[in-house]
């Protein structure tokens, strides 16, 4: 299968606002918070790291920093003006440490992503001594996708981490023994490990139509990285902007 066809690594946290072009166009959401509309735009799987190496204040940064991503007027502008996205959230560690943070909603309102957020907020972290085992994520978020409530336009399994794969198969035998076809896999990389996690992410686990990764030079840059990275998912737009 193909690697990335346009992948690119941008860095935070200097970012003072973001300006999307190419924005696609999608189908409208008659009913929110239902799962009665025949298609919607965009499936967005949100994976977050809970290896030994995150510490119970660098996960708690996790979680708020993706609630607080959530909440903010533009990305919430954005879910609106696409007509909804219908996304879930999971925590990742080892083999079989994959836990769900919220199953898959259908988010068209503010007040479906306001109650979106507060859940990934509240979340108690499940596990904490397992290593990092990326090829098993991914194949687990692949199955989630292939059985989510709506089939939509597009998929993106959106992939937190601040380590390589240490733990069973990679991400390459994932990607070669799970469906991941017409699925884009973008990474939120957490600098400052040995083995470097960025040149890993880029060439090992970035995937598909689009893919990118985007670095935060720390978990404190947590909630800013995800914010732009949620605008170019939500939007589909190949490439983005700062002013």
């Amino acid at each position: 299968m193909p690697r990335p066809t346009e992948g690119s690594v941008i860095r935070v946290p200097v970012i003072s606002a973001i300006l999307l072009s190419g924005l696609t166009a999608l189908t409208g959401s008659s009913q929110p918070q239902a799962f009665a509309q025949p298609i919607c735009g965009l499936s967005l799987l949100l994976a977050l790291d809970v290896s030994s190496s995150v510490d119970t204040e660098e996960f708690a940064l996790q979680t708020g920093g993706l609630a607080g991503a959530l909440r903010d007027p533009q990305v919430r502008q954005a879910i609106r003006e696409t007509g909804g996205i219908q996304a879930t959230a999971l925590e990742w560690s080892g083999r079989y440490q994959q836990v769900t943070i919220t199953p898959w909603v259908l988010l068209s309102t503010d007040a479906d992503i306001l109650a979106f957020a507060g859940r990934i907020e509240a979340h108690e972290r499940v596990f904490e001594n397992f290593p990092t085992a990326l090829g098993y994520a991914l194949g687990h978020a692949s199955t989630r996708l292939r059985n989510a409530p709506l089939q939509c336009a597009r998929a993106v399994i959106d992939v937190s981490g601040d380590g390589v794969n240490n733990e069973g198969f990679g991400p390459d035998l994932a990607y070669r023994n799970f469906d991941f076809s017409n699925v884009t896999v973008n990474g939120l990389v957490i600098q400052g490990a040995d083995p470097d996690p960025v040149s890993y992410y880029q060439s090992e686990v970035a995937y598909g139509p689009g893919a990118f990764v985007i670095v935060a030079a720390e978990f404190e840059d947590y909630e800013t990285a995800m914010k732009q990275k949620l605008l170019r998912e939500i939007y589909g737009a190949s490439l983005a902007r700062n002013n």
